[in-house]
C-alpha cells in the first residue's frame, strides 16, 4: 500500500501544476481580451437634426448623391424648397441611389426614362445631368414652391404612385435645411478614419469634387507650414445673392458629406470644426484657440 501510495503522488503533482497552468492562461487570456477588445465598428452615416429632437439618416453613397443635388441646388439658385422636393423624389424613385436598372427603361437616381426625352443611358446615370434635368423640369411648374411636396413631384415624376414622395418628407427637409445652410451645424457624418493615401491626395479630391459640384466656387490651397498641414479653403462668396454665414454652413455640410470620397478629416466654418477621428462620436464643437482656421473670417470653409 505505501509504495502504491507513492507512485500516485507525481501523477497528482503533475495535475495539479497543470491545472494551475490552465487557470493561469485562461486568466491571461481573458486579462488581454478586455485589455484588447474590439472596438464596434463605425456605422457609418450622415445623420440630419433638428431643434425638437427629430433627426434622419442616410449612407454614404446615398450622402454623396445627396451633396451633389445640394450643390447643383446652390448653383441654380433654386430655393431649399427645390432641394426638399428633389430629396424626396430621389429617395421614392432610387434611395438616393445611382441605379442601373428600374421600371422599363428607368435609370438613375431619378428613375429617368431614356426613351420619354429625359437623355441617354449614359447622361441619366450621371448624377450631375439627372439633377440638372430633374431642376430643369421643375422649374417649369408653376408655383411649385408652394406645392405640396407630393404635387411638384408628380408634376415632374408623373408617377405611378403619385403619393408615395409623401412618405420622405421629414427626411428631405432635414438634410435641405442643413445643406442649404438654414439650419447650421445640423449635419453631421460618423466616418471610419482616412487612409494614408486618402489624406495625402485630400487637397486635390476637395478641388476637383468642387470643379464638378460648384464650378462657381475655387478652392485655395492653404499654406502647409503656417497650418500644420494641407487645408483647402473655400470662400463662398462668389455665390450670387451670397449670405456668407447661410451659404458657408451649406459648403460646410458639403465637406462633411462628401469626406468619405474626399479623403477629408476635418471641417472647420464659423467657429466650429467637424472632426472625422471623432468616429461615432463627431459633432460640431467650437474650434480651439490655436487651431488652424480659428481666425479665419466669415463666409469661409477650411477641409482638412
Amino acid at each position: 500500500m505505501p509504495s502504491s501510495r507513492r507512485r500516485r503522488r507525481p501523477l497528482r503533482r503533475a495535475l495539479a501544476l497543470l491545472g494551475s497552468f490552465a487557470l493561469v492562461v485562461t486568466a491571461g487570456v481573458l486579462v488581454w481580451n478586455h485589455a484588447n477588445r474590439s472596438v464596434p465598428p463605425i456605422v457609418q452615416r450622415c445623420i440630419a437634426s433638428a431643434e425638437d429632437g427629430s433627426s434622419a439618416a442616410l449612407d454614404l453613397e446615398q450622402s454623396d448623391n445627396a451633396a451633389v443635388i445640394a450643390a447643383i441646388t446652390l448653383e441654380r439658385e433654386l430655393p431649399a424648397r427645390a432641394l426638399t422636393i428633389a430629396l424626396a423624389t430621389a429617395m421614392q424613385e432610387s434611395r438616393i441611389r445611382n441605379l442601373d436598372y428600374g421600371d422599363r427603361d428607368s435609370l438613375g437616381m431619378f428613375q429617368q426614362r431614356p426613351s420619354q426625352g429625359w437623355g441617354t443611358e449614359e447622361q441619366v446615370q450621371d448624377p450631375h445631368y439627372a439633377t440638372n434635368a430633374f431642376y430643369d423640369a421643375l422649374v417649369q411648374v408653376d408655383g411649385y414652391q408652394d406645392m405640396e411636396i407630393t404635387v411638384a413631384a408628380q408634376e415632374v415624376q408623373r408617377s405611378g404612385f403619385p403619393d408615395a414622395y409623401a412618405q420622405h418628407e421629414t427626411l428631405a427637409r432635414l438634410f435641405a435645411s442643413g445643406q442649404t445652410g438654414y439650419s447650421p451645424a445640423s449635419v453631421v457624418c460618423r466616418l471610419a478614419a482616412a487612409s494614408n493615401v486618402e489624406r495625402a491626395e485630400m487637397t486635390t479630391a476637395v478641388t476637383e469634387r468642387l470643379a464638378l459640384d460648384l464650378p462657381t466656387l475655387t478652392a485655395q490651397l492653404a499654406d502647409t507650414e503656417a497650418d500644420g498641414g494641407p487645408s483647402v479653403l473655400i470662400d463662398v462668396a462668389p455665390l450670387a445673392g451670397s449670405d456668407p454665414e447661410r451659404h458657408a454652413w451649406a459648403m460646410a455640410s458639403w465637406a462633411v458629406m462628401t469626406a468619405e470620397f474626399t479623403g477629408a478629416s476635418e471641417v472647420i466654418v464659423a467657429g466650429q470644426r467637424w472632426d472625422r477621428a471623432d468616429g461615432a462620436d463627431a459633432a460640431w464643437a467650437p474650434v480651439p484657440q490655436d487651431h488652424p482656421g480659428a481666425a479665419d473670417p466669415a463666409g469661409v470653409v477650411r477641409i482638412r
